[in-house]
């Protein structure tokens, strides 16, 4: 039979285990009658805080006690007592520290799988949001339950930011929704709180029955399956396993807790001291960079019924601001301006979440809406209830405002200083609302590549001037105008593939294949002068310097480099057939000169006029400038086809025929140019 004790002014409760440990701490309370008294009693398995007992002459105020019944006791029948003491010991801390080693091990495992096996994917879904907030926000919920990791979201999401592939405004909702998204682990976790019997299918969810289960599974496909897929279902089954077998560990270390009163007494006190439950778990969430993993922990300690409600709230949303502060220092690592806010945003998110949930507890407490609550003792689905009911209601109530925490985070981080150009314009062409007029379509393709010519024959240019006098700023403005460039080259790539089915037989197609022959071959050029700004970086980092006549050579070549890019730049953005007729017979020449200039620097090489560190940069830099005019060779090339079908469907006859010297034209030409430049080397040979 149960016991049922009724305390002076409480209601009754019951105790129904054959064998009742009850861990108190005795406080005496004066009450009118002097021979009754009343005292505070903690009592952990029963999630009750406050019990009366009787022969109060016979108990010491501030002393520590375990009243026992050995089977159940009639209504009134004597309580034994027993003097009570646990303390965890060295092997209960280092089954806890190495639990919590493998608990994050396992999360790392599971997560690093999960992003693997699925990050290509949802990085096309995240590049496809919308601006719609509430799109944003289911996309990163998802994507957090899936790889398990809130800052792996907001981190992938800060680059596609500062890739310029989402926007600002885009990224706030997936923000919103990774900081619910998180909370999925919790919600795994809880799993501690199944309860079954021995033949129940549910014993299948118990840890203790999934940790080895996943384990066995993972190594299955680690070791005896051998798919494309193995290697990360075995990563993400073994990462579980190990998961659940690092929280059973640490739910083991703590166990004897269960009957301390001082630790009871520890967390009783924070309820009434939430600041300092809040540095806690903002601490800890940032020491551990993980907010799971933090409650996690909570969750392990609350199987010893130590942990009520009003101890651990402010811990919880003290985990949601430690969390935070990491990812956003690793947003701003090296980031652009609106990479940075992505960051910042998260910190604001989380911030104002925290004080709606304070200031909501607050007021519900003080109406006793949550008298019921307050007290009670959490298990392990309680702390992960409490978790996401936290982060969906913020999530819930910020959505519908959430463009302003976009207007904050610009004031509070300021713009980037700009370098290189502006292809913003150009990026505006591109708008798929013009394919209802194809020309109209294809004639904003075509000013988006010209910029692209322009911005790489100007880092070309500046990149042979780098070499000759190192400035780090016009270094910046080359990169900076490189990325232009790719940017371009990305958004005309998939632009002019959906404009294609739209597009009439004729001349308009014609020009569109035009268009993707050509934009390739600068988005090349421009990677070549980002090359020719790492030549000269190694000459200064190596302390290594040509001979003047290595210079004068540099200079020759510059002024090679910059004519057939003229002629290139006239070509495509005009169409121009004697611009595009030029390009090949200078191609030549640069050949020729620097099959020359190649010769020559070994030469000076072993003779020891230049160092051995410069002459391989040397020769580094000629490779570069021999491509740079392979591909305006062949932008020359495409723009002949556009005016000679014959050449179209036969550019290497075409080419081979001018190299045989049989095309007057290109005879005259490539002579002139050769007697121009190879004037100039020798005018270089006779001044040494």
């Amino acid at each position: 039979m149960p016991l049922s004790i009724t305390p002076m002014g409480l209601p009754a409760f019951n105790m129904v285990e054959s064998l009742l440990f009850l861990s108190i701490n005795i406080v005496p309370r004066a009450h009118k009658n002097a021979r009754d008294k009343s005292f505070l009693l903690f009592v952990t398995n029963l999630g009750k805080r406050i019990a009366i007992l009787p022969s109060p002459d016979k108990i010491a105020s501030g002393e520590s006690w375990v009243f026992y019944s050995p089977k159940p006791a009639p209504r009134g029948g004597i309580i034994q007592k027993k003097r009570f003491e646990t303390l965890m010991t060295i092997f209960n801390l280092i089954t806890l520290f190495g639990g919590l080693a493998l608990f994050l091990y396992g999360m790392r495992l599971m997560g690093d799988g999960l992003k693997k096996g699925s990050s290509d994917a949802f990085k096309r879904a995240m590049e496809k949001v919308t601006n719609n907030p509430l799109v944003g926000f289911l996309l990163g919920l998802v994507v957090t339950a899936v790889i398990q990791s809130s800052t792996a979201t907001i981190v992938l999401t800060s680059g596609l930011v500062g890739a310029g592939v989402m926007s600002l405004h885009q990224s706030i909702g997936v923000i919103l929704g990774a900081n619910v998204g998180t909370t999925i682990t919790g919600q795994i976790i809880r799993l501690l709180d199944v309860n079954a019997s021995e033949t129940s299918l549910l014993n299948f969810f118990k840890p203790s029955t999934l940790a080895p289960l996943a384990a066995i599974i993972g190594i299955l496909f680690l070791m005896a399956v051998k798919t494309r897929q193995s290697d990360t279902i075995g990563s993400i089954a073994m990462g579980f396993g190990i998961l659940f077998t690092g929280l059973l560990s640490m739910t083991a270390a703590v166990s004897p807790l269960s009957e301390s009163e001082t630790f009871a007494n520890m967390f009783y006190q924070l309820s009434g001291k939430p600041v300092l439950g809040f540095l806690l778990g903002a601490g800890v969430a940032f020491l551990l960079q993980s907010s799971s993993a933090t409650i996690g922990i909570l969750q392990a300690i609350a199987t010893t019924g130590a942990l009520t409600f009003s101890s651990v709230y402010a811990i919880i949303i003290g985990v949601n601001i430690g969390d935070c502060v990491t990812t956003a220092i690793v947003c701003s690592i090296g980031s652009k301006a609106d990479a940075k806010r992505t960051g910042v945003i998260h910190i604001l998110f989380n911030i104002a979440g925290s004080i709606l949930v304070i200031v909501g507890l607050m007021l519900l407490h003080s109406f006793g809406v949550l008298d019921a609550l307050w007290d009670e003792a959490l298990s392990s689905g309680g702390i992960a209830n409490v978790h996401t009911v936290f982060r969906l209601v913020s999530a819930i109530v910020l959505l519908p405002v959430c463009g302003q925490f976009e207007k904050l985070s610009r004031k509070l981080v300021k713009d980037d200083v700009r370098l290189g150009e502006n292809v913003d314009h150009e990026l505006s062409l591109l708008d798929e609302k013009f394919f209802t007029s194809p020309a109209i379509a294809l004639s904003g393709a075509g000013e988006a590549i010209t910029t692209m010519a322009r911005l790489a024959r100007s880092g070309v240019m500046n990149a042979m001037g780098v070499l000759e006098q190192y400035d780090a700023h016009t270094i910046e403005v080359i990169n900076e105008n490189e990325e232009h460039i790719d940017k371009l080259a990305d958004h005309v790539d998939n632009y002019l593939i959906r404009l294609s089915p739209h597009m009439p037989s004729g001349h308009g197609s014609d020009m569109l294949n035009y268009y993707i022959q050509c934009f390739g071959e600068f988005e090349r050029i421009g990677d070549h002068a980002v090359n020719l700004t790492e030549n000269a970086q190694e000459f200064l980092d190596r302390s290594a310097s040509l001979s003047p006549t290595a210079h004068q050579e540099l200079m020759v070549l510059r002024e090679v480099l910059g004519e057939i890019l003229e002629y290139t730049y006239k070509a495509f953005a005009a169409t121009d057939y004697e611009a595009a007729r030029h390009i090949e017979p200078v191609e030549e020449v640069v050949d020729d000169l620097v099959a020359t200039l190649r010769a020559n620097h070994i030469r000076r090489v072993r003779d020891g006029q230049c160092t051995v560190y410069a002459g391989l940069t040397f020769l580094d830099i000629l490779v570069n400038v021999e491509r740079i005019a392979d591909q305006c060779s062949n932008v020359g090339v495409f723009t002949l086809s556009m005016f000679d079908e014959h050449i179209m469907n036969n550019h290497h006859d075409y080419i081979q025929a001018l190299h045989q010297g049989k095309d007057p034209v290109f005879n005259r030409a490539y002579q002139e140019a050769h007697d121009k430049y190879f004037g100039e080397l020798k005018r270089i040979e006779r001044s040494k």
